[in-house]
């Protein structure tokens, strides 16, 4: 008769050690994700306005702890940065929440783009493809989300004219801006763009630097 003794009751301690092992990967994320959503929420309270584009258009540095979250634990990880920063920009909103709404999708997009690609491709090349994908991802549903939700809801809900919106873009030194669709051309898109390459850059510098320990 074959003695199963051996076998059977290693079997509770490689349970113990694998429920050890998930437990300490848990432990690790959630510590990682909160240091970077900590300093995601900080960089997004640290807004400034940019030359030459309207003064709501404000530029942070939010990005690049997200980045950073999904390039090292993935876009999940990412998004859910974005997420925890939006939720605490909500006590200082202006926007009656749709602009954190917006952030949130807009932002998301580029770093789950960006993610998505850099988890197949794990290359120096596969990141700047990923952060290019990204970027072109920042701006066009930056496009779609300013053009069907931001802008409709500054006229209708806050009481902001197309001419107020217009003339403030002039006053920064844009005179293309003649309605909602060249806005968005000569506003939106430059400025996503530019957000876009400037995060990239930034990633591009120190995320070799940080990955040792990013993935401890």
């Amino acid at each position: 008769m074959k003695d199963t003794s051996t076998s059977t009751s290693s079997e509770p301690t490689t349970n113990r050690g694998q429920n050890s092992r998930q437990s300490s990967v848990r432990i690790r994320w959630i510590a990682k994700t909160g240091i970077l959503s900590a300093a995601a929420i900080a960089l997004m309270y640290l807004e400034f306005s940019l030359p030459f584009f309207p003064g709501f258009l404000k530029f942070d540095f939010s990005e690049v702890p997200a980045l950073l979250a999904t390039f090292s634990m993935g876009p999940l990880t990412g998004i859910t940065v974005e997420l925890i920063k939006n939720l605490a920009h909500l006590p200082a909103s202006h926007t009656a929440m749709v602009g954190e709404l917006a952030n949130f999708i807009i932002c998301s997009s580029f770093v789950g783009v960006a993610g998505l690609i850099y988890r197949y491709n794990k290359t120096k090349k596969g990141a700047m493809i990923s952060l290019a994908a990204g970027t072109a991802a920042l701006t066009i549903s930056g496009c779609l989300v300013n053009y069907f939700i931001s802008i409709p809801f500054y006229i209708n809900a806050m009481g902001f004219s197309m001419e107020a919106i217009k003339g403030a873009a002039h006053a920064a030194g844009n005179p293309f801006v003649k309605d909602i669709i060249t806005l968005i051309l000569y506003v939106f898109v430059p400025f996503n763009i530019l957000k876009g390459l400037v995060i990239s850059i930034i990633i591009s510098l120190i995320y070799k630097k940080l990955s040792p320990l990013l993935h401890r």
